[in-house]
C-alpha cells in the first residue's frame, strides 16, 4: 500500500475511535441513575391555608433508624440531603405553637421519649451541619408514637384533615410523630362572605352561605333569608335539609319537621338514603 495511503487511513481510524470514545463518554455523563433517598414535594390545602412541604426520603434497607441512622439527640435535617423544607401561605399554630405565614426550614431533635420540632431559618439548608440555633423561629415538643408496622421509607403526610385543623405525621421505620395543625378561616371567610353579599355580583353563594352560617353560630335570620333564596332557585333535599336545622335552631321547631318532611321526600325521589336517614334522625330528635 502507498505510504500516503497508508498513513491517512491510519488518521482517519484514529480520528473515528477518538469520536467514538468521545461520543460514548458523553452518552455516560448523561446518564441519569435513580436517587438513593428521591425527593418528593407535598401539597394539602387545610381550610383556607395551603401547605408544602418538600423533602427526601431516605429507605431504612435493613438498618436501625432512630437511634442509629438517626442518632437521638441531635439536630436531624428530617429527611435526607437538605433540610426539609415547609410553606405555609397563612398564620398556623403547630401543636398549639404560633407560626407566622412564609417559608422555613422543618428539623427536628428525636429521642426516645419526645422530639424537639424545629421551624428555622432560612429554609434552603443543606442540613444539620449548617444548622444555627439563633436562627431558630420556634421551638415545641412532639411525643413519638410506636406503630406496629415497619414504615420502610421516611414519609410525611397529612391526615385527619378537618376545616380548622390536620395532623402532620413524621412516620419512618416503627415511629410516628404527630404535630397538629391549626389554622384560623373563620373570621377571613366570615368578613368575604358579607363583601360579597352586600355587593352587586350576580350569582351569590346563597346556599353555601346559609350553610356556613348555620354551622358556625352566626347570624341565623341571615342565615334563613339566605336559604330562603337558594331555594326559590333550585329545590334540592340537601338544601332543605339545611333549612330545617336553621329553622329548629331559631326555635321553629314546627317549620323545622315541615322542612324535614319535604326534605326527605325529595332525597326518597332521588334515590339519596343517606338523607332519608339523616331527616329520619333530625325528626326523632325534635319530637
Amino acid at each position: 500500500m502507498n505510504s500516503k495511503i497508508l498513513s491517512l487511513s491510519l488518521a482517519v481510524g484514529s480520528g473515528l475511535l477518538f469520536a467514538s470514545h468521545a461520543l460514548a463518554q458523553g452518552a455516560a455523563a448523561k446518564l441519569e441513575f435513580p436517587a438513593p433517598s428521591p425527593g418528593c414535594t407535598i401539597k394539602q390545602r387545610v381550610g383556607l391555608t395551603d401547605v408544602e412541604v418538600t423533602y427526601s426520603r431516605p429507605s431504612a434497607k435493613g438498618r436501625e433508624i432512630f437511634g442509629g441512622v438517626v442518632p437521638f439527640d441531635k439536630v436531624w435535617r428530617t429527611g435526607a440531603n437538605q433540610a426539609t423544607k415547609v410553606v405555609f401561605s397563612t398564620d398556623v399554630k403547630l401543636n398549639g405553637t404560633n407560626v407566622s405565614a412564609g417559608t422555613y426550614a422543618l428539623m427536628t431533635i428525636p429521642a426516645k421519649d419526645e422530639w424537639t420540632i424545629i421551624i428555622n431559618k432560612p429554609a434552603e439548608q443543606g442540613g444539620p451541619f449548617k444548622y444555627d440555633e439563633k436562627n431558630d423561629v420556634v421551638r415545641f415538643k412532639a411525643k413519638p408514637v410506636k406503630v406496629a408496622r415497619a414504615l420502610e421509607t421516611f414519609t410525611i403526610e397529612f391526615n385527619d384533615i378537618h376545616e380548622d385543623s390536620s395532623l402532620i405525621n413524621l412516620s419512618w421505620d416503627k415511629t410516628e410523630v404527630p404535630i397538629k395543625l391549626e389554622v384560623v378561616f373563620v373570621e377571613k371567610l366570615l368578613a368575604q362572605i358579607e363583601s360579597v353579599m352586600a355587593s352587586d355580583a350576580k350569582d351569590k353563594p346563597y346556599f353555601q352561605a346559609a350553610a356556613f352560617y348555620l354551622n358556625h353560630g352566626q347570624d341565623l335570620k341571615k342565615a334563613k333569608e339566605w336559604i330562603e333564596i337558594a331555594l326559590k332557585e333550585r329545590d334540592a333535599y340537601y338544601m332543605v335539609f339545611v333549612k330545617a336545622q336553621i329553622l329548629n335552631k331559631l326555635g321553629d321547631k314546627e317549620g323545622a319537621i315541615a322542612a324535614s318532611k319535604h326534605s326527605t321526600e325529595l332525597a326518597e325521589k332521588a334515590n339519596d338514603g343517606a338523607y332519608v336517614r339523616l331527616n329520619a334522625e333530625f325528626m326523632s330528635k325534635l319530637k
